[in-house]
């Protein structure tokens, strides 16, 4: 094969799409299914508004307060790790006035890419993913949190990225099916949403149909190196001897490339949703809400509650208590949600890196790798793009975007 790609959620599945339509003869190995991951249950977004890097000015500082908080919209499980360490000192570094300015611009490139190559996927024939054009919504419920999010709202138009600010009354004349409480809003219409499970499995099919052979079920145990050249990868399914290969594993992929002895500083965050037959009283684009850091959308039938970010390792677990947290906002924000009943609790690991923007591009130390990792909450935005870019590196093409703020090595 030409190119062996390594995790079947939105960034590989992306990833091989396009090789594939580049000619290339491309394997995509999963250790589950597709979709299986962060890509299944996420808040189904496209949101170049979401172009402020994690790591932010105050980022860490209201992580720390949150510290003890488990209902809090970010929490740091206690442990000693590290790991965890090295990059909460890196994140420190980069949640600053200048690296975030810099952060800004990258990930709006990434945006806009993504959007356009999302209008050309929705318009193939046969391809449904619930694709709306309808914009993002934030609402907010105390004056403090209204004025922050209105200067957000001022920086990103600095980028080019459009919001118009909303009082109380303008927010209900949007979206009626809001709370009194609510102060105002922002709403930037540039922003889409999908259903992400039905995009990424289906444009899995589509590759199919293009030549990818996808191998679920078949977990990478490691490799083997000849001078600077991954020769072979080693599965639970056999051997690999590809050409290329792009390494796309999401949360999992420093685990995976601890055998190349390769500096992959990613966290993995646990994110929740909880979906719910779409009531009568249902918003009609998806919601931000504010000070809780949710996102509420609706998915056709569904309406789907999405947020909290928990750096807590590769930690399955349920917390109820985040649960919990979601269903309470859920209720503070919106009328006709009293009784929450749930047709599915979900949670999965973001892959976060510390500075905020995604690794794209060659591995420094191996000449036919390509990591494709660390997109954090905004993997379903950034996937077509970081596909395109990843066939782009891989068939020596001039990238569409300027790929050095994503170079891999930059932690090193």
């Amino acid at each position: 094969m030409d190119t062996l790609v390594i995790g079947g959620g939105v960034i590989g599945v992306c990833s091989a799409y396009y090789l594939a339509e580049r000619g290339q003869s491309v394997t995509l190995v999963e250790q589950a299914d597709i979709a299986a991951g962060s890509s299944y249950g996420n808040a189904g977004l496209i949101v170049p508004s979401h172009s402020v890097p994690l790591a932010a000015p105050g980022a860490l500082s209201r992580g720390l307060k949150w510290l003890l908080d488990s209902e809090s919209p970010f929490y740091i499980k206690p442990r000693f790790d590290f790991k965890l360490f090295e990059w909460l000192l890196r994140f420190s570094l980069a949640a600053r006035e200048g690296p975030m300015r810099r952060a800004i611009p990258a990930l709006r490139d990434l945006g806009h890419l993504s959007l356009a190559l999302y209008d050309a996927l929705a318009a193939l024939d046969g391809f449904e993913f619930g694709y709306q054009r309808k914009g993002l919504l934030a609402i907010y419920r105390t004056r403090s949190r209204l004025a922050a999010g209105v200067e957000e709202a001022h920086r990103l138009n600095e980028y080019g990225i459009t919001a118009q600010a909303l009082d109380a009354a303008q927010v209900r004349q949007m979206e009626p099916n809001v709370r009194e409480g609510v102060v105002g809003g922002v709403y930037y219409p540039g922003d889409t949403h999908l259903r992400p499970a039905d995009f990424v499995r289906g444009l899995a099919g589509l590759a199919e149909k293009k030549g990818v052979h996808i191998c679920r079920g078949t977990e990478v145990l490691g490799f083997e190196v000849s001078g600077r050249k991954v020769a072979a990868v080693k599965t639970t399914r056999g051997d690999f001897h590809p050409v290329q290969v792009v390494l796309a594993a999401g949360a999992w992929s420093p685990v995976v490339a601890r055998d190349l002895r390769l500096k992959v500083p990613i966290q993995a965050a646990k994110g929740y949703s909880i979906t719910i037959r779409r009531p009568e009283q249902s918003p009609t684009i998806p919601l931000l809400l504010g000070e809780a850091r949710v996102i509420a959308t609706p998915m056709g039938d569904v309406l789907r509650f999405a947020g909290t970010l928990e750096l807590a390792g590769l930690d399955f677990s349920i917390n109820r208590r985040r649960v919990a947290a979601i269903e309470r906002a859920a209720r503070e924000y919106m009328p006709g949600l009293e009784r929450l009943e749930p047709l599915e609790i979900w949670r999965g690991l973001r892959p976060c890196t510390p500075d905020g923007l995604p690794m794209i591009g060659r591995a420094r130390e191996f000449d036919n790798l390509i990591v494709a990792a660390g997109h954090a909450m905004l993997g379903m935005s950034l996937g077509p793009a970081t596909g395109k870019l990843v066939t782009q590196v891989a068939s020596g093409e001039k990238p569409d975007v300027d790929l050095r703020p994503y170079r891999p090595e930059r932690f090193n």
